[in-house]
């Protein structure tokens, strides 16, 4: 097809696809997958396609499997997302108009109406399926929902009435990320920045200044028995302020975060760093030290002041070298305190010389601190004399004490910096009151949600240890807000549900979307939903047929089989959603499966909308076409691996698909038969079984590289085996009606034209997926023309290093005493060490040096070859010479030359004795 003839295959295509993926119960296995939902705050780039094409091919594969498969969609807009962009367009942000207006091509009179958040919504959700559609999504849309229907803030009503029942949900206090301009927490999915921060607690440990209070933040109490001194910047203005009644000196910013912290904060005054410099101040676990400048310290990391640890800080040590090379504070000398294996007595020092830091401005210093703060932490021992404890019991131990006699107080921070709220403004963490949690720290429901996990899959498999991790470290989860679109809390309704709080079982939603638009919200009551999805009670504002064909058609449905999203929300939304599973459903109904996908990348960079490093999905259909994109997305990368876009490799995508079609339409009127046939017939069935063995499996770049690459290979080793003036058989023909099936889940559209050029009925989508035949499958065949195709190679690379015309070629195979040892090397449980079995051969043993010297070799050969080729070459004993004997006619075309094949042993030439079982000695004269 040329690139007209496509687009109009594609549009043609999707007006068959409009309603084909519909569907309802039927009497056959269901099918059932999801993908998170998307927010519709901005266009789709190609990070999205690849998120949602992978699944539609396993759902185009599941299909055709003849499995029912549903794969819904729906549309996230709750939260602050929406409102924050209306603000700063009405305000006339120039980035974020820009972005709309430049990258995302909005039209001027719809960017316009941007200052209402819901044209927004209308105006993206519309995009996104319009856009997926161009994808070849194979969607049920009938589903499709905006999480601020209302029918599905009953449901969400529904699922926060029965968390709060079961003690799940409840009030507190607790440090959340929060906005003072909107006056309102926020969760990740409201921030431009610092969406992957972590809330981090620190102790303040309290040094004093005569009565004067000076704190200093540390993740480490148990080194306050080490410290030599206080850090201050000698150009920066601390502030005096009340905290509490207390007089305290700190910096500004540290100030301003403790009064968001339940900390009454009222600023009394100046205090020159300058002036700090050389005092002294106490603190009864470490005595008297001074405090000494640093243009290290950072007025908003902590409290702006810092204490000094050089025996285990590499940032500390390094400052205090870098003041006593200059003659200054050459009495301070580092305190050990803890001992870890790996370092020497002064560990900070230790490393810090290893590394070759030359001073305190070395980028380096950074990740030697964490080297040396996690070998201290996961190995380290305090001293006998400060307890003689692992760190990590010293360290809670430690700030335990100075809670309580010294007047040590609780700080949190990010772990990162800068935190953005999609306002603009910036996000502290707030202690905040009168909140409602989700109870995540609650060990029991931990529990129930490990044993969840244990009967799901996991794809990959190494993604389970962080799902662990991360059920063992979440804590309560704010899972309300004062402001942005959602769903009011049923009991409290002063608080809306925040985003990631109401996108936890939606899945089960998905099952009877359809249904719910046609019942006024008023009517979805609280009894309909347990009846629906827990098959409990007698609700009475729904007829009971009604209520049964809703019942029905979720446990049709559910539990759902593979959820796919990707692998930075396994943090929160995909462990949130097994929470939130096991605390509704009973064990029968939990989730099946996840696959957790990777990241991104644009030309080796992260995409970023807000760094303009994307490119628009639209525009790479436009440019490539749809299938072009689908293949390249899915056959970059596996799902879970980081994927690159290039749009130079992409064209080259474009020419495989042309190359397909044209060997389609090329080989679908092939007639006769030809000697090489069984083989491609075989190779066939082998392909089969691949491609189907690597979906099953989700490995779906892997499934492209054998029903796309692997194929293309065999029939270019076909071709180029058939005899001159053919250009192929009826073989050719039934591989066509194959391959088009095998390569429907990934370019569809292609197939889609193909498989009526083909003169099949109906669409390749519904066709069956093609099953291996075993009786086709013939082992001799596929191994004797790798015997074959491996000999041309090594004649092809021994011609390619002489420097004459060849007039001759001599095949040497090697004589059966050299396959006996094959044989048994191949068998052997340890093939390194297989000369002292070989040698218990009889007939072996006495060719002597000679048996030595060809065991040596052959277990090298048994070594470099695939384990499965090894297997089948010592259990299928082919006659080589039989094999090439019979290719000879082939050889001697491809060369240009006259060959001949001999036994070894019938032979004086001195390079017949290098002959190998399936490496003939090969001579060119």
């Amino acid at each position: 097809m040329s690139g007209l003839d496509m687009q109009k295959n594609e549009r043609g295509c999707l007006e068959r696809w409009e309603h084909a993926f519909e569907v309802d119960p039927a009497d056959k296995d269901k099918y059932y997958l999801t993908v998170a939902y998307p927010y519709p705050s901005g266009a789709m780039h190609v990070g999205h396609g690849r998120t949602y094409i992978v699944p539609d091919v396993v759902a185009r594969y599941q299909r055709m499997k003849g499995k029912q498969v549903l794969f819904p969609m729906a549309f996230h807009v709750t939260g602050t997302p929406v409102i924050g962009i209306s603000k700063r367009i009405a305000k006339g942000d120039e980035q974020t108009i820009g972005l709309y207006r430049d990258i995302y091509r909005v039209p001027q009179d719809i960017l316009d109406r941007f200052i209402d958040p819901m044209e927004i919504v209308r105006y993206f959700s519309d995009e996104y399926r319009r856009v997926m559609q161009k994808c070849g999504l194979s969607i049920d849309w009938r589903r499709r929902f905006i999480t601020i229907d209302p029918q599905y803030s009953r449901f969400i009503e529904w699922q926060y009435q029965h968390l709060h029942e079961k003690g799940r949900v409840v009030k507190g206090a607790h440090p959340v990320k929060y906005c003072p301009q909107c006056e309102n927490p926020v969760g990740d999915h409201d921030l431009l920045e610092g969406d992957k921060a972590e809330i981090v607690r620190f102790t303040l440990v309290v040094f004093l200044l005569g009565d004067i209070k000076i704190p200093c933040a540390t993740l480490r109490p148990e080194t306050i028995y080490g410290v030599t001194n206080l850090w201050v910047r000698p150009d920066l203005t601390y502030v005096r302020a009340k905290i509490d009644g207390d007089e305290w000196i700190l910096s500004r910013e540290a100030a301003a975060k403790l009064a968001l912290q339940d900390h009454d904060v009222q600023i009394t005054g100046e205090v020159a760093g300058t002036s700090l410099i050389d005092q002294r101040v106490s603190h009864p676990l470490c005595g008297e030290v001074p405090i000494l400048p640093a243009t290290f310290v950072d007025p908003d990391m902590g409290t702006g002041i810092v204490m000094s640890v050089p025996a285990h800080a590499p940032f500390d040590y390094v400052a205090i070298r870098d003041l006593q090379r200059e003659g200054r504070y050459t009495s301070i000398q580092p305190i050990p305190l803890i001992s870890v294996e790996g370092y020497g007595d002064i560990p900070a020092k230790d490393a810090v010389e290893r590394a070759g830091i030359q001073d305190q401005n070395d980028p380096d210093i950074e990740k030697l601190t964490q080297e040396v703060y996690n070998a201290e932490f996961s190995r380290g021992r305090v001293f006998e004399k400060y307890g003689g404890k692992p760190v990590k019991e010293a360290r809670d131990e430690v700030a335990a004490l100075m809670m309580e006699r010294y007047g040590s107080i609780p700080m949190y921070e990010f772990d990162t910096r800068q935190v953005i709220c999609r306002c603009g403004s910036r996000v502290y963490v707030k202690i905040l009151h009168g909140q409602w949690f989700l109870a995540y720290s609650d060990p029991s429901w931990k529990e129930e949600v490990k044993t969840v996990l244990e009967g799901m899959a996991l794809v990959p498999p190494e993604v389970r240890a962080e799902f662990e991790r991360t059920v063992d470290w979440l804590k309560d989860w704010a899972c309300t807000r004062r402001v942005g679109l959602g769903t009011k809390l049923p009991w409290d309704p002063t608080w809306i549900v925040e985003p990631l709080s109401d996108s936890t079982i939606y899945m089960a939603y998905y099952t009877i979307a359809h249904h719910l638009k046609e019942i006024p919200a008023e009517n979805l009551t609280p009894e309909i939903f347990d009846y629906i999805f827990l098959g409990e009670g007698e609700p009475a504002t729904l007829d009971r047929s009604t209520l049964e064909r809703l019942r029905s058609e979720f446990l049709y449905w559910y539990p759902y089989d593979y959820r796919f999203s990707a692998k930075d929300l396994i943090s929160n939304h995909l462990t949130f959603q097994v929470f939130h599973h096991s605390a509704i459903f009973p064990p029968e109904l939990q989730p099946r499966g996840m696959v957790v996908f990777g990241m991104g990348l644009l030309n080796g960079a992260k995409m970023s909308s807000s760094k303009g490093n994307v490119f628009l999905l639209e525009d790479a259909l436009s440019e490539f076409g749809a299938d072009t994109v689908r293949m390249f997305l899915v056959g970059s990368a596996e799902p879970w691996q980081d994927f690159d876009w290039r749009n130079d490799l992409v064209s080259s995508t474009k020419k495989q698909i042309e190359r397909f079609l044209n060997t389609i339409q090329e080989g679908k009127g092939a007639e006769g038969s030809c000697e090489i046939d069984a083989w491609l017939e075989s190779r066939l069935q082998r392909r089969i079984e691949s491609t189907t063995a690597a979906l099953e499996s989700f490995q779906t770049r892997q499934a492209l590289q054998e029903a796309f690459f692997g194929i293309e290979a065999d029939l270019k080793w076909y071709r180029r085996r058939l005899p001159d003036g053919v250009t192929g058989s009826e073989v050719l023909r039934d591989l066509c009606h194959t391959w088009v099936r095998l390569l429907a889940p990934f370019i569809p559209f292609t197939c889609e034209a193909l498989w009526r050029d083909l003169g099949e009925e109906g669409m390749v989508s519904f066709a069956p997926w093609p099953e291996a035949d075993e009786t086709k499958v013939n082992p001799e065949v596929e191994l004797a023309e790798e015997l074959l195709a491996r000999t041309v190679e090594d004649i092809e690379s021994i011609k390619k290093l002489i420097p004459m015309e060849p007039k001759s070629i001599t095949l040497f195979v090697a004589p059966a005493w050299k396959h006996e040892i094959f044989r048994i090397v191949a068998s052997s449980d340890d093939r390194t060490s297989g000369m002292r079995e070989v040698m218990q051969n009889e007939e072996v043993r006495r060719r002597g040096r000679e048996a030595a010297d060809a065991t040596k070799q052959i277990t090298k050969l048994v070594l470099k070859l695939p384990p499965l080729l090894v297997q089948q070459i010592a259990e299928l004993k082919l006659d080589e010479q039989e094999i090439l004997e019979s290719s000879r006619t082939f050889l001697e075309h491809e060369f240009g030359v006259p060959v001949s094949v001999q036994i070894a042993e019938e032979s004086v030439h001195p390079k017949a004795s290098v002959a190998l079982p399936f490496k003939p000695a090969i001579v060119i004269e």
